[in-house]
């Protein structure tokens, strides 16, 4: 695909050029989110700006602007082909509903580079200097007190039970846990350990299932991820056995999908 080919497809998009890249020399591209306030989606066009020509591929990424008219990126900028351009664009667009949101101001959180997933308004500048109430001061000297009032039994006073036989746990038989993945889901991830859940990571990552072969492993195309996670650390399989301690398995946001027991 050439240049003008290139400009013409983001010029149908709705897309407009900026005048300038702060970050390199490549043409960079954007228009508001279709359904955000104050959300842009922004495209490196990979043009360079000064020779005309093609040098890279094309990166789509969303971005919030806030009070100081600053852009804070709130999606992982996902490098695409030209074929696949729109279709990067839509996914994109689709995971705006998954970035946290601040319940203090209600703008987008974005990745600091101190690693913190934090408010793109800053905030908390506004309201985490104030004194504490009179009223919390006033509990927690309270608390103090019954601490200091309460008495501690000299050890030989002590009294400690028995020793009681520890009952083994009975081993459970294990078990593969699968789920139906199907090309086209749209997928987060979420972790469990030893049975017990322990995170959500809907609204951090975000992506959609290419295809599931036979062995039941699932090809993703991961279009945001703005936690510490690796790729090696994503999960590919639409399957795992109750013998792992930790477990990073699917979770399909686009239609209802429970992991059971296989038959």
């Amino acid at each position: 695909m050439s240049v003008v080919q290139r400009k013409a497809m983001l010029k149908a998009e709705g897309f407009f050029p900026h005048k300038k890249n702060a970050k390199g020399t490549t043409i960079i591209y954007s228009r508001k989110h279709p359904g955000a306030k104050f959300v842009r989606v922004v495209v490196d066009s990979g043009i360079d700006s000064k020779t005309g020509k093609v040098v890279g591929k094309i990166g789509v990424k969303l971005c919030f602007v806030n009070r100081q008219k600053s852009w804070r990126e709130i999606t992982t900028q996902i490098f695409t082909t030209n074929t696949g351009l729109v279709k990067t664009i839509r996914a994109q667009e689709a995971a705006e509903k998954f970035v946290k949101t601040c319940k203090h101001c209600k703008a987008k959180k974005f990745t600091a580079k101190s690693g913190n997933v934090v408010c793109a308004n800053a905030c908390w500048t506004t309201w985490g200097g104030k004194k504490k109430s009179a009223n919390t001061t006033k509990k927690s000297s309270q608390t103090t007190a019954q601490k200091k009032s309460q008495k501690v039994t000299p050890k030989k006073q002590r009294t400690y039970p028995l020793n009681k036989r520890v009952q083994k746990k009975s081993q459970k038989k294990t078990q593969k846990i699968v789920a139906e993945i199907l090309p086209g889901d749209l997928v987060s991830i979420e972790r469990i350990e030893q049975d017990i859940f322990k995170a959500d990571y809907t609204g951090q990552v975000l992506g959609i299932v290419m295809s599931v072969d036979a062995s039941g492993r699932v090809n993703v195309n991961w279009t945001a991820n703005t936690t510490t996670l690796e790729s090696f650390d994503l999960p590919f399989t639409n399957y795992y056995s109750t013998a792992s301690r930790h477990v990073m398995r699917f979770k399909v946001l686009s239609r209802s999908v429970e992991w059971a027991e296989a038959a």
